[in-house]
Order: structure tokens, then sequence, then C-alpha cells
């Protein structure tokens, strides 16, 4: 599961960075050993240096987690947050700022 979300996380952060007016939906599935499959599908949009996009991975054994987030960018200074929410409920919530 942990290596179909960490490419997932590195593609969120790289379209929360984009400033022009953008809008996007994506979706794969990947076909492992045993023929067991993970998938992931997304979509989101920036606009005015606000960007949100929302993110869901499922693994090979039905375990997902979903990620919703915003990042707003004004001055060369930009902030955001992320919640991630696991399949068993449970939830996590990471900030971040940053200069570009």
């Amino acid at each position: 599961m942990k290596s179909v979300i960490a490419p997932l996380a590195v593609a969120i952060l790289m379209t929360a960075s984009a400033t022009s007016a953008d809008a996007y939906s994506r979706s794969s599935t990947t076909t492992g050993p045993g023929g067991r499959t993970a998938s992931s599908s997304g979509s989101g949009s920036c606009s005015g240096g606000y960007c949100s996009s929302s993110q869901t991975a499922k693994g090979p054994r039905g375990n997902s987690v979903s990620r919703n987030g915003q990042t707003s960018c004004s001055g060369g200074s930009c902030s955001g947050t992320a919640t991630y929410t696991g399949s068993g409920g449970r939830s996590a919530t990471r900030s971040r700022s940053f200069s570009r």
C-alpha cells in the first residue's frame, strides 16, 4: 500500500503548486504479482493563486486512503493544508507553507 501512496502524494504536491487557471482529473490502475490491482483517481483545479484537489488510492487488499487539500499563494508565499483519511476512518491533517 505504501508504494501506491508515495507516488500519489508526490503528484499531489506538484499539482497543488500550480498557479494558472487549470483543472484536471486522472485515474490509473496497476496490476502486480498474482494479478492483484491497485488504483488511484483524483481531480483538482487552480484559479487566482488558489488550488484545491482530492485523490483516492486503493491497494490490492482493499484498503484505501483519500486526500483533500487546498493551497493558496500570494506575493510569493504559499500555504496549504491536506487531510488524509484511511479506510478505517482515521485521519491526519498536514499543514505547510513555502516561498517560491
